[in-house]
C-alpha cells in the first residue's frame, strides 16, 4: 500500500504537494495493491506507462492530480484493478475507453470532470461521469453495458437531453442515481416506471435542474427512498396523499416547479429532515400535522399562496428545527405572549407574513440566530432593548418595510459577525447611532433620521462595503473620516439635506463604485479626475448646487463609468470633449444647468451607445428622465442608453455623427438654442424610443428617414420652425398634433389632412378647401336637434297664427292670389342656386 495523496482538507501550504515526474523505481514494489496520488500537482506530466506493469494493483486513485495527455493503454493490463479514480484531471484526454473493457474486476470507476463519449463494462457497480461534457440523448447501448451490477450512477452536470431509454429498467441494483443539471425531458411518471426494477434498492433520486414534466407520481413502491431531489423542473398538478407514506424519506426538495393545491398530511414521513417547496403555486392553510415531524431541521414553504393562521400547534414537536422560511405567503402568526418555542433556530424568514402589530416576544428565546428576516411583517412597535443582544452569531438582520418607530440605541458595543442590517422603510427617528463594529452592509434608508453623520467617525467600520442612508432628514456637512472606509463599494446619501463641499476623501476611496449624492444642498465645484476612483461606475450628483465648469475627466481615468448624472445644478461653461472617450458610458444627464457653447462633435464616438449589451460594471439602480418623468431603472438598466442635455444654453448644430449611436433609446436636446437642420441620417437611430428636440431654433424639414423610427413612443418636435410635409409612417401619425405645434408651416397628418399640391387642392385655396371639408363633415347630433326645434317653432309660429286669427288668414291667401307668378319664379331661382352650391360642395368633398 502506498498512500501519497495530498490532504486538501488540512491546512498545508501548497508547496508540500508532490510534483515532477514519477520515478519508474515504483516497479520494484511488485506486491503493491493500493496506490493513491490524489490531489497532488503533476501538471505537465502524463500518467506513467509503467503503472500497467503493477500486476497486483487493486486500487488506483489519481483524482485531481493535474495529469494531462492521453490515458495510457497499458492501464488495461492491470487485470485485478477494481477501483479506478481519474476524476478532475481536466487536461487528461480519454479518446478510447476500449482498454477499460479488459478490466474485468473493475467495480468503481470515477471519470468525473473528464471529456469522453462512451464507456462499456459489464461488471461496474460505481460509475461517475459527472461534468464530462456528454451531449445528446442517453444511448441504450451505454445503459445496457453497465446495467448488470450498477449501484451508483452519476451523470450530473452534462448536456444530456431527451427522454430516458427503456433500458433503465435493467438497473435492478441501483441505489444512487444523480442526473441533475442536464436537459432531460420526459413525463416523470414514465421515468419512474422505467426504474421499477430498482424499487427495493433506490435510495437517492436526484433529477434537479432538468425539464421533467407532469404531476408528481406515486413513489410508495420505492420502499428505500431517502432523498428525492426534483427542484427546477416543470412538474404540475397537486401533491398526492401517498406522499405521506414515504416513511424513510429524509430529504424532499420540489422547489421551483408549478405544483398546486393543498399540502397533504406529511406526519407519516417520520424521518423527514428537510422539506423544500419554495416557489410553487401551493395554496390553502397549513396543517398542524407539520408539527409532528420531530426530526425536521429545514422547512422552506416560501413563495407560494398559503394562507390562514399559524399557531403554536404547527411547531409542537419541531425540536430539531434549525431553518424556518415561510416568506411571501399570506400567513398570520398567532402566538401567546408567553410561548416558548421548542426549537433554536439559525435561520428565520417570514417576509410578507403578519407577525405584528407587536414585536414578537418569542424571538427573545432564539439565541443562536444567524439570519433573521421579518421584513414586511406588519410590525407597528418599537424595537425592544433585548433584541440587540439576541445572538452574537447574527450575520443578517432585515426588519425593513414595517412601521417600526422610536430611536436606536448605541450599537457600537454589539459584537455581531460581520453583519448586514436592513432597517429601511420604517418610522425610525432621532440621530444616527454609532453602528455595530465590523458591519458590512447598513441600509437605514426611508426613515426620519435627522442631524449630522458625526457618529460614523466614532465607529470601527473597516469592512463596511455598502452604506445607504438615503431618504432621511440628515443635514450638515459630510465628515472627513472617509479614508478609513477602504472597503466601501456603495454609498447612497440621496434625498437628504446635506450641504457644503463633497470631500475629496470620499470620491477617491479605493473601492467606491456607486456614489449616489443627488437631491441635497451640496455646493462647490466638481473634483478633478485625479481625485476620482478609477473603478467608479455610477456618479449621481444631480439636484444640488454644484457650480463651476465640468472638469476634463478622461475615459482612461474612468474606464468603468456607466452612469453620469449632473442634472439640475449650476454648472457653466462648455461640455468637455473628453466625455466622448468614456468607453462604458450609457447614461449621460447634464440637463437643467447653465452649459453653453456647441455640442461636442465627437458625440458619435461614445462607444457604449453604439451597440446593445452591458458595457460597465454592477449598478444597483439609477434615476433616468424618461418621457418627462423621473423613473428608477434597476434590472433593465444594462439595456438603457440615454443622453439628456436639455434646458441649457447650447448653440450650434446637432452633430451629424450623433446618428452613429444606434443603441440610443432616449435623446433629449430640448430647450436650448440649437440651430441648423436635423441630421440627414437620423433614421439610423432605429432603437430610439423617446426623442425631444423641442424649443430650439432648428429649421428645415422632417426627413423621410424618420419613418424608420419604429420603436418611437414619445416625440416632441414643437416650436422649432420646421416646414413641409410630415412623412407617412406607422409612428409619426400616431402622435398627438401637440408634438408638432408651433411649426406653422408643417402640414399633413396629424396637423392637417392635406398639404399644398395634393390632388383636389388648388393653389391659394388650400385653407378654404380644408375649412370647407371640415364644415361638411362636422354634423353632430346637436345639429339635428336644433333643426327639429327650429322647424317646430317656425311652423307653428306661422301656421298656428293663421288657424287662430281669421283676419290674418284672409290676408295671407289674398297675397298669394295676387302674387302667385312672382312667387313661383322666386322659388324656382332659389332652388336652382341651392342645388348648384350643394353639387359643388359634394364634388369638393369627394
Amino acid at each position: 500500500m502506498l498512500d501519497l495523496h495530498y490532504n486538501v482538507s488540512a491546512f498545508y501550504p501548497s508547496k508540500e504537494t508532490l510534483r515532477g515526474e514519477i520515478n519508474p523505481s515504483q516497479l520494484e514494489l511488485k506486491y503493491l495493491n493500493y496506490f493513491d496520488l490524489s490531489n497532488n500537482n503533476f501538471q505537465g506530466y502524463t500518467i506513467p506507462k509503467f503503472i500497467g506493469s503493477l500486476s497486483k494493483l487493486r486500487q488506483l486513485k489519481l483524482a485531481g492530480a493535474h495529469f494531462h495527455g492521453p490515458l495510457p493503454k497499458e492501464l488495461g493490463n492491470v487485470s485485478l484493478l477494481h477501483t479506478l479514480d481519474l476524476s478532475y484531471n481536466y487536461a487528461l484526454t480519454v479518446d478510447n475507453l476500449e482498454l477499460l473493457s479488459s478490466l474485468a474486476s473493475l467495480k468503481y470507476l470515477n471519470l468525473s470532470g473528464l471529456y469522453l463519449s462512451e464507456v462499456e463494462n459489464n461488471n461496474l457497480n460505481h460509475l461517475g461521469l459527472r461534468a464530462n461534457k456528454l451531449k445528446g440523448p442517453l444511448p441504450d447501448p451505454f445503459t445496457i453495458a453497465v446495467s448488470h451490477s450498477l449501484v451508483f450512477l452519476d451523470l450530473s452536470l452534462n448536456e444530456l437531453e431527451g427522454g430516458i431509454p427503456n433500458s433503465f429498467s435493467n438497473l435492478c441494483r441501483l441505489r444512487y442515481l444523480y442526473l441533475s443539471y442536464n436537459k432531460l425531458s420526459d413525463q416523470l411518471q414514465d421515468f419512474v416506471e422505467r426504474l421499477s426494477c430498482a424499487a427495493d434498492t433506490l435510495t437517492v433520486l436526484d433529477l434537479s435542474y432538468n425539464r421533467f414534466r407532469g404531476p408528481f407520481p406515486d413513489l410508495t413502491r420505492f420502499s428505500s427512498l431517502e432523498t428525492i431531489m426534483l427542484p427546477n423542473n416543470s412538474l404540475n398538478g397537486s401533491l398526492p396523499k401517498s406522499l405521506g407514506k414515504l416513511s424513510k424519506v429524509r430529504s424532499l426538495s420540489l422547489a421551483f416547479n408549478q405544483l398546486s393545491g393543498m399540502l397533504p398530511n406529511l406526519a407519516g414521513i417520520a424521518s423527514l429532515e428537510k422539506l423544500d417547496l419554495l416557489k410553487n403555486q401551493l395554496n390553502g392553510t397549513l396543517s398542524e400535522s407539520l408539527g409532528q415531524l420531530s426530526r425536521l431541521k429545514e422547512l422552506d414553504l416560501s413563495s407560494n399562496s398559503f394562507s390562514g393562521v399559524v399557531t403554536e400547534g404547527h411547531f409542537l414537536n419541531l425540536s430539531s428545527l434549525k431553518s424556518l422560511i415561510l416568506s411571501h405567503n399570506s400567513l398570520s402568526f398567532n402566538m401567546s405572549s408567553n410561548w416558548i418555542p421548542p426549537f433554536q433556530l439559525k435561520e428565520l424568514a417570514t417576509t410578507s407574513s403578519k407577525l405584528g402589530p407587536a414585536f414578537p416576544r418569542w424571538l427573545r428565546t432564539q439565541r443562536k440566530l444567524e439570519s433573521l428576516d421579518i421584513s414586511k411583517a406588519s410590525i407597528s412597535d418599537s424595537i425592544p432593548y433585548w433584541f440587540w443582544d439576541l445572538s452574537s452569531t447574527l450575520a443578517y438582520m432585515n426588519l425593513s418595510l414595517n412601521r417600526i418607530h422610536g430611536e436606536l440605541p448605541n450599537l457600537s458595543s454589539k459584537a455581531y459577525v460581520y453583519p448586514t442590517i436592513d432597517l429601511s422603510s420604517n418610522h425610525l427617528y432621532g440621530s444616527l447611532p454609532p453602528f455595530p463594529p465590523n458591519s458590512t452592509i447598513l441600509i437605514f434608508s426611508k426613515n426620519m433620521f435627522s442631524g449630522n453623520m458625526s457618529s460614523l467617525c466614532a465607529t470601527r467600520l473597516a469592512p463596511l462595503n455598502h452604506l445607504d442612508l438615503s431618504d432621511n432628514r440628515l443635514s450638515g456637512e459630510l465628515p472627513t473620516c472617509w479614508v478609513k472606509f477602504k472597503e466601501l463599494f456603495v454609498l447612497n446619501l440621496a434625498n437628504n439635506n446635506f450641504s457644503g463641499k463633497i470631500p475629496i476623501s470620499l470620491v477617491s476611496l479605493p473601492q467606491i463604485a456607486l456614489l449616489h449624492l443627488r437631491n441635497n444642498n451640496f455646493s462647490g465645484e466638481l473634483p478633478s479626475f485625479k481625485n476620482l476612483h478609477r473603478e467608479l461606475v455610477l456618479l449621481d450628483i444631480g439636484d444640488n448646487r454644484i457650480s463651476g465648469r465640468i472638469p476634463e475627466w478622461s475615459g482612461q481615468s474612468l474606464p468603468s463609468l456607466t452612469v453620469l448624472r449632473l442634472r439640475s445644478n449650476e454648472l457653466s461653461g462648455g461640455i468637455p470633449t473628453s466625455f466622448c472617450s468614456f468607453p462604458a458610458l450609457q447614461v449621460l444627464d447634464l440637463s437643467l444647468n447653465n452649459l453653453s457653447g456647441d455640442l461636442p462633435h465627437c458625440l458619435g464616438n461614445m462607444t457604449a451607445m453604439l451597440s446593445e449589451g452591458r458595457a460597465g460594471g454592477f449598478i444597483d439602480f439609477a434615476s433616468v428622465m424618461w418621457r418627462g418623468i423621473e423613473l428608477e431603472f434597476r434590472r433593465n438598466l444594462e439595456l438603457m442608453r440615454s443622453i439628456d442635455i436639455s434646458s441649457n444654453y447650447l448653440s450650434g448644430e446637432i452633430p451629424d455623427n450623433i446618428t452613429s449611436l444606434r443603441a440610443l433609446h432616449n435623446l433629449n436636446l430640448s430647450r436650448n438654442s440649437l440651430r441648423g437642420s436635423i441630421p440627414v441620417n437620423f433614421g439610423q437611430l432605429n432603437m430610439l424610443e423617446s426623442l425631444d428636440l423641442s424649443r430650439n431654433q432648428l429649421s428645415g424639414t422632417i426627413l423621410a428617414s424618420f419613418s424608420s423610427l419604429n420603436f418611437l413612443s414619445h416625440l416632441d418636435l414643437s416650436h422649432i420652425r420646421l416646414t413641409g410635409r410630415i412623412p407617412l409612417s406607422t409612428q409619426l401619425q400616431s402622435f398627438d398634433a401637440s408634438a408638432y405645434e408651433g411649426n406653422h408651416q408643417l402640414c399633413g397628418p396629424p396637423v392637417t389632412k392635406y398639404c399644398p399640391g395634393d390632388p383636389g387642392v388648388t393653389d391659394g385655396h388650400e385653407n378654404e378647401n380644408m375649412e370647407g371639408d371640415e364644415d361638411v363633415g362636422y354634423v353632430t347630433f346637436g345639429f339635428y336637434v336644433s333643426t327639429a326645434i327650429g322647424f317646430i317653432v317656425g311652423f307653428w309660429g306661422v301656421c298656428g297664427t293663421l288657424v287662430l286669427k281669421s283676419s290674418w288668414r284672409r290676408a295671407y291667401f289674398q297675397f298669394w292670389s295676387h302674387n302667385s307668378q312672382m312667387t313661383k319664379d322666386y322659388f324656382y331661382v332659389t332652388t336652382k342656386v341651392f342645388k348648384a352650391r350643394l353639387l359643388r360642395i359634394l364634388t369638393s368633398h369627394n
